[in-house]
């Protein structure tokens, strides 16, 4: 059975797989090579040497401590859509444009707890009223 080589991923790409911060389909792309072929597996394995002896360059430093990402503060009030222009257009092209996966999964994690909580105010109000209904006056 014969092996094509893989195409070369650039050392970005690779730190990047590392870190988690590419795309869904560029992760799968990478894992499904490194199955096929154990050179690039001891290519990473270099870098996370490399990286373990503390050879660091800016970009990684950036890359690793998500150095242009949002805070989950700030993640939460664009969700409430409270934050200046400026900072809520950023976080659009932060989310949209860059498809910052970290980022994207904090606020999914935001607007799931928020729908969880608008669920349960519904419950109480409810609770509430099937409660009290028989205190209710009728002055009409």
């Amino acid at each position: 059975m014969k092996t094509t080589m893989p195409r070369d991923f650039t050392l970005a790409e690779l730190e990047a797989f590392l870190d988690e911060a590419l795309s869904a389909e560029e992760m799968a792309e990478i894992e499904r090579t490194l199955r096929r072929h154990p050179e690039l597996l001891r290519q990473l394995a270099s870098i996370n040497s490399r990286r373990d002896a503390g050879v660091h360059t800016l970009g990684e430093i950036w890359r690793r401590h998500r150095g242009s990402c949002p805070t989950r503060e700030q993640l939460g009030s664009y969700l409430l859509r409270v934050l200046e222009k400026e900072a809520a257009d950023y976080i659009a092209f932060h989310l949209e444009k860059v498809g910052c996966r970290y980022c994207r999964a904090n606020l999914d994690d935001m607007k799931r707890h928020q729908d969880e909580a608008d669920e349960t105010v519904v419950r109480r109000r409810t609770r509430y009223f099937q409660s009290s209904a028989g205190y209710l006056r009728n002055d009409g």
